[in-house]
């Protein structure tokens, strides 16, 4: 990513550990399965090891909430069964640090987008966009 930021890097780091959740159709946490990957992906940037388990962990741990969301707000053609699982992914890591507060929700949609452009379709960015939009809207609303 553009951005070298710890956190940016544990949300890559993140969005690669769900990819590969779901291509074994893995749809809890491991922390066996995380520390596998963290040996793998991450054994060069130790630093990031806890940043990347507590995002993992925090969406899994809310997934019904976070698939809730994505699925009320995401365009009806698109329900999340259908999404490619990289937007998916992404979509479901950034509905969770929506949901939980833990960045500023620009930074968070911002970095999303930026790893849909990177990593997913030519339309990746643009659906994320969208999608995430009306989840920080829903967020705000439920939050007032």
């Amino acid at each position: 990513m553009k951005d070298n930021h710890p956190n940016s890097r544990a949300r890559e780091a993140a969005m690669k550990f769900f990819y590969q959740c779901e291509i074994e159709k893995m749809y809890y946490f491991s922390l066996a399965h995380f520390q596998r990957f963290a040996t793998f992906y991450l054994e060069n940037e130790p630093a990031l090891v806890a940043p990347t388990q507590l995002l993992c962990q925090g969406t899994f741990t809310n997934l019904t909430a976070v698939n809730g969301y994505i699925n009320r707000c995401a365009p009806k053609q698109w329900p999340i069964e259908r999404m490619p699982i990289l937007d998916r992914a992404i979509l479901r890591m950034a509905t969770y640090e929506l949901i939980s507060k833990a960045a500023p929700p620009k930074v968070i949609m911002n970095e999303a987008i930026e790893l849909g452009k990177r990593y997913g379709s030519e339309n990746s960015g643009k659906f994320i966009n969208g999608v995430l939009n009306a989840i920080a809207q829903s967020v705000a609303t439920t939050a007032q």
